[in-house]
C-alpha cells in the first residue's frame, strides 16, 4: 500500500498532465547567512528601540514630575541593567538607522550584487558597532 505523502506529492501541470510537486527543503537544510541574521537583528532592534522609548517618556515624566522621581529613573538607569539598556538602546538606534540607510538604497535599485549586499552588510553592522562605543567613550569620557 502506497504511503498517503506519495499521493500529495502529486499535482497537474498546465496541460493536464501529472507531475510531481518539489519537496520543501527541512529548516535543518538551511543554512543561515550573514544578510538573513541582519534581517533579523533590524527587526529585534527595532523592538529594542520601542522598548528603548519606554524608557526615555519614563525619565521625561519623571523629570517633569518630581526630583524625588527624577531621581529614582536616574538611579535605575545609572545601575549596571540601566547601563546595559542604554547600550542595548544605543545600539539598536545606530543599527537601525544605518540598516535604513541601507533599504533606501536598496528601494532605489542600488546593492543587489551578492558582494554589493554582502559587503553593505558588514558595512552596517561595523558602522553600528563603532558609531555605540564612539558615543559611548564621548558620553562616559569626555562628559
Amino acid at each position: 500500500m502506497k504511503d498517503v505523502r506519495d499521493a500529495l506529492m502529486v499535482a497537474r501541470a498546465s496541460d493536464g498532465r501529472l507531475v510531481r510537486r518539489p519537496l520543501s527543503p527541512h529548516l535543518m537544510d538551511y543554512r543561515l547567512d550573514f544578510t538573513t541574521v541582519l534581517s533579523g537583528l533590524h527587526r529585534i532592534t527595532g523592538l529594542g528601540l520601542g522598548i528603548g522609548a519606554f524608557l526615555l517618556t519614563w525619565w521625561l515624566v519623571a523629570a517633569a514630575t518630581s526630583a524625588e522621581a527624577f531621581a529614582t529613573v536616574q538611579w535605575f538607569i545609572g545601575s549596571p541593567i540601566g547601563l546595559l539598556m542604554l547600550f542595548g538602546w544605543t545600539f539598536s538606534l545606530f543599527f537601525h538607522l544605518c540598516n535604513g540607510i541601507r533599504h533606501m538604497a536598496w528601494d532605489l535599485g542600488h546593492g543587489f550584487e551578492k558582494t554589493q549586499y554582502t559587503t553593505s552588510g558588514y558595512v552596517v553592522a561595523g558602522a553600528s558597532v563603532i558609531l555605540t562605543v564612539l558615543v559611548w567613550i564621548i558620553g562616559l569620557v569626555i562628559w
